[in-house]
């Protein structure tokens, strides 16, 4: 893990040219995670879960909030040293290095919200049979009245990762 320090004066997102914090307070804490406006679901999961492991914002939990002129907003979650909260992020980190997945439920959840969503607002009924046509193995309907709620937009009972894609 990269200390605030090392991020500030090392090539991180910008230098300490640009900088208008408190350089001092918070210089040896170390970044776990980031998102930023343009994040995808996977991301957010694991920002939000990975908060929510180490406890949330708390006196050895902070979340850096930034605005920035190429990503709109930033966000990094930093962990003081020598805590156990710094302990969890090591372990976090580890974890992330096997699989980019933190919390395989949360991420199912917010990827098959998303795809509700893009399939309810971004494809016409038109589409949605083309689609179902198309990509026929991804379904598997229970019933006519299902196949029915899928088409006319209700829910999505694909793959969420195909469509999302």
């Amino acid at each position: 893990m990269k200390t605030r320090y090392e991020q500030m004066t090392k090539g991180g997102i910008d230098g300490y040219a640009n900088y208008v914090g408190d350089d001092e307070a918070f210089k040896d804490w170390f970044c776990v995670y980031g998102h930023n406006r343009d994040s995808d679901c996977l991301i957010e999961s694991n920002f939000e879960t990975i908060l929510k492991h180490l406890g949330g914002e708390g006196d050895n939990v902070m979340v850096v909030r930034e605005g920035h002129w190429a990503v709109g907003w930033i966000e990094q979650i930093y962990v003081k040293p020598d805590t156990k909260e710094c302990k969890l992020a090591e372990e976090v980190e580890e974890q992330l290095e096997g699989y980019p997945v933190f919390d395989e439920d949360d991420f199912c959840q917010r990827e098959s919200d998303e795809a509700n969503e893009v399939w309810k607002n971004c494809y016409s009924d038109k589409d949605r049979i083309k689609y179902m046509r198309d990509h026929a193995s991804q379904f598997e309907f229970h019933n006519f009245s299902d196949m029915l709620g899928c088409a006319r937009g209700k829910y999505f009972a694909g793959y969420a990762s195909e469509l999302l894609e």
